[in-house]
């Protein structure tokens, strides 16, 4: 439960749409905020966040396997965030 918690105070703290949580390398636990009009609803007072939890992705494969390259021991420290598109 406290990694659940970590991913999720993660994506409403830091205004990110995307946080993802290494727990082994074929365990992970993501939490993705939606987005309205391109922006995270941190400033909304309402936010619809989705958690998933299990495999994971292509993207996070390729992050486990420079894990493990490094020997970085899991699970891994960091929770991995990433930001909405900017506008051009």
């Amino acid at each position: 439960m406290k990694h659940v918690e970590t991913v999720v105070r993660a994506v409403i703290d830091a205004g990110a749409h995307k946080a993802t949580k290494f727990i082994s390398p074929k365990l992970v636990i993501r939490a993705t905020q939606r987005l309205y009009r391109r922006k995270a609803a941190a400033k909304r007072d309402d936010a619809d966040i989705v958690l998933t939890i299990g495999r994971p992705n292509y993207a996070e494969r390729k992050f486990i396997a420079a894990c493990k390259k490094s020997s970085e021991p899991f699970p891994v420290r960091k929770v991995q965030l990433k930001f909405p598109p900017k506008r051009k």
